[in-house]
């Protein structure tokens, strides 16, 4: 349900695998140039897809679910 796990982990893990850091600040360093260079439109759409994950656990009852079957305008 986290956006960190659908969305912040991901944008990272995929620039920065395989590749081999000589300490933790370049870590740091190289994980901060990625975060900047995601465009500010696809943080927002993060958060709204968090929205939509967030109000299909309420209306679930914190049941399970796959996908966006739910339909909250209705």
């Amino acid at each position: 349900m986290a956006p960190c796990d659908f969305f912040l982990f991901p944008k990272l893990k995929l620039p920065l695998r395989e590749r081999r850091f000589e300490s933790i600040e370049a870590i740091k360093e190289n994980s901060l140039k990625e975060l900047k260079a995601t465009p500010q439109s696809a943080y927002e759409q993060c958060m709204k897809d968090w929205v939509k994950r967030w109000h299909s656990c309420i209306a679930l009852d914190g049941a399970y679910f796959e996908g966006d079957k739910i339909n909250f305008n209705e």
